[in-house]
């Protein structure tokens, strides 16, 4: 117990300083986006004192080293600002909308390992066709940008096909939504047991989540053959074969050895999908904390850009943590 105590305080010490300089990067980059948020603000009718009366207000007059200062203070105070889109603490709207792409990065991970791991069995083993097939769909998904074929999905199977239900939001306007219970709206459907509103949520659920976890299953594909080949050329599993051990336990033993490099790509790509359903939450008009950070890009509201940026990164810690924390859990030595 002692040794774990100390495994987590050595992770926990870098923590702070971690996300002070992820913020510390995002807010200059921010800063360098062209547009004056006082002109938008106040719409182009605006008088030069009106604007730099708010100019002043809002402390877009000092320095970028005074404002990430002031920023940096309100923060330790739980302040992330307001939205002067949404004139709503963005606090409040990212606890609202954050559920939401947490959701559609959950069911998108789900489906990529569904689709990655059995096409990079197939490969490793060589199956025929399968692995051929495998082998192409790797190198082709390695190459796709999630919006366009998330634009692709919607053409074919809403515009073509009419089988998906119509790219805005997250559940029919004609279905009454469950009480907000988990931000979930499959969850909190399956709680409040209404099946109109789980049905309406999984249709709309669907394609945004398979194209992101198309996008995010090639590298799962790629680790999964890469790993499980390598372990079936080792020599425990080929004393395995000799000794007359079926292929399919042989195979079962591959893949358990190769799991903790398959879950460690998993855990990377959790939190790379975060960034990957910006987009994708703006093709679907999702609703979420990534379209939110992008509006706040186009309208240069940096608050909501940097309340996604901290949210993500502490998500994408607390990812990277339980894994470190399994890690140790399998082997002690991890931590040393």
């Amino acid at each position: 117990m002692s040794s774990i105590r100390s495994f987590l305080l050595n992770r926990l010490v870098f923590v702070i300083p971690q996300l002070f300089g992820i913020l510390m990067i995002a807010f200059f980059l921010v800063k360098t986006i062209p547009g004056d948020p006082a002109v938008l603000m106040l719409g182009p009718n605006a008088t030069d004192a009106s604007v730099a009366a708010l100019r002043t207000k809002l402390g877009l007059d000092q320095s970028v080293v005074q404002q990430f200062w002031i920023f940096v203070t309100n923060l330790a105070k739980g302040d992330l600002g307001t939205s002067w889109q949404t004139t709503r603490p963005v606090l409040e709207d990212l606890f609202q909308r954050f559920p939401a792409t947490l959701e559609l990065v959950t069911f998108g991970l789900l489906s990529a390992i569904l689709i990655g791991i059995p096409m990079g069995l197939a490969s490793a083993l060589k199956l025929g066709i399968w692995g051929k097939i495998s082998n192409t769909y790797g190198l082709i998904v390695g190459a796709l940008p999630d919006f366009w074929l998330g634009l692709v999905m919607i053409f074919v199977f809403y515009t073509l096909l009419q089988w998906a239900p119509a790219p805005f939001g997250r559940i029919d306007m004609i279905v009454i939504p469950p009480a907000t219970v988990t931000g979930s709206m499959v969850l909190d459907s399956l709680i409040a047991g209404n099946w109109e509103a789980l049905v309406s949520a999984l249709q709309h659920l669907l394609l945004p989540a398979l194209t992101l976890g198309i996008v995010a299953s090639g590298p799962i594909q790629r680790m999964t053959q890469s790993m499980v080949e390598s372990t079936l050329d080792a020599g425990f599993s080929r004393y395995q074969v000799i000794s007359g051990l079926p292929t399919q336990m042989v195979v079962k033993n591959a893949l358990k050895n190769a799991l903790p490099s398959i879950i460690t790509i998993i855990s990377v790509l959790y939190g790379y999908l975060l960034g990957g359903a910006v987009l994708v939450e703006t093709v679907f008009s999702w609703g979420g904390a990534g379209q939110y950070a992008v509006q706040g890009v186009l309208n240069s509201d940096v608050f909501p850009v940097l309340g996604f940026v901290l949210f993500a990164s502490i998500f994408s810690l607390l990812v990277y943590f339980i894994v470190d924390v399994l890690y140790f859990l399998i082997d002690p030595r991890a931590g040393s």
